[in-house]
């Protein structure tokens, strides 16, 4: 296992290394950051002041080099737009983009695992069918929309929580639903297929034969195998809500990193850019990494892989 995990560290490092020249190269793919900052209408004389002031007048090896050398110690410069440090800014919003996100693939897996589960048990039963519906208005439904729809239903119609803000937990409950629901359809299909899959599987028919408890065969062995899967989606998904939270933020104002990103794309903040997709990549990486490690917890055959 601590060879399995040693190799996971190191496969990680090299793809946030990778990472790391993407988000600063994103920056030049672009254009000349220097006439970006400067404006269409500045002078030659502007633009080699903006790029003198910033230090795009150096090679890009060594800009790239200490720009990572202060990513590391969690200095990404200084933000153009706002003038402030970008750390600060990204920080202090951070929280609340990561609550959203848990409270989101908490809310996907309590939904999605139970009747993934139900459904593969009584295939093609109503409960089947309610399921697969579920999955289906999921995954035609867009965010915003349905967003939209909560709001004017629960805070204008009902007056049961509030539309926007992030002062209380109540204001978490809406954007939660809008994201968790977005990864749901997903997370139940797969639930639903490897549970089938190992239900029809020799060696459940073995322990049934065997006399085991239809609850310890359910749980302790088919669903253990069948779930391994899913944690490494819901990894996936745990990184797209944290990185891709852009609109629900928008929608319900919460002021987070998802917020923050849209409106450095919007006003051409290029290190805030930078640093959010560092900072959201890095969080795919993570995430996918214990996932690696917990499917190996699960399944030992997958350490020799």
């Amino acid at each position: 296992m601590v060879r399995f995990i040693l190799t996971k560290l190191v496969m990680a490092a090299m793809v946030a290394l990778t990472v790391s020249i993407i988000s600063f190269g994103l920056v030049y793919m672009a254009g000349d950051p220097a006439i970006a900052l400067a404006g269409e209408t500045a002078t030659d004389e502007e633009i080699a002041v903006i790029r003198e002031q910033y230090g795009f007048d150096r090679p890009i090896p060594v800009q790239y080099l200490d720009w990572l050398g202060s990513a590391v110690r969690g200095d990404f410069g200084i933000s153009y737009y706002y003038n402030m440090p970008v750390s600060d800014m990204i920080f202090s919003r951070l929280g609340t983009t990561v609550t959203l996100g848990l409270c989101a693939i908490s809310f996907a897996l309590l939904i999605s695992l139970p009747m993934g589960v139900l459904s593969a048990i009584k295939p093609n039963s109503l409960l089947d069918r309610v399921a697969v519906f579920i999955a289906v208005v999921g995954e035609a439904i867009p965010s915003f929309w349905f967003g939209l729809l909560l709001i004017v239903l629960f805070s204008i119609n009902l007056g049961w929580l509030p539309a926007s803000g992030s002062d209380s937990w109540q204001s978490f409950i809406m954007p939660t639903i809008v994201l968790g629901y977005y990864a749901t359809p997903a997370l139940m299909r797969l639930t639903r297929a490897g549970m089938i899959d190992v239900l029809s599987s020799d060696y459940i028919r073995t322990a049934k034969a065997k006399g085991l408890r239809p609850r310890k065969v359910l749980f302790k062995h088919a669903l253990r195998n069948a779930v391994i899967p899913v944690v490494s989606l819901a990894a996936v998904q745990m990184g797209f809500m944290l990185g891709g939270s852009i609109v629900t933020e928008t929608v319900f104002a919460l002021h987070g990193a998802g917020f923050l990103a849209w409106q450095s794309i919007s006003r051409n903040d290029l290190s805030t850019m930078q640093a959010l997709i560092l900072i959201f990549s890095m969080f795919y990486i993570v995430f996918t990494f214990l996932a690696d490690v917990l499917n190996a917890w699960l399944d030992p055959r997958l350490r020799s892989g």
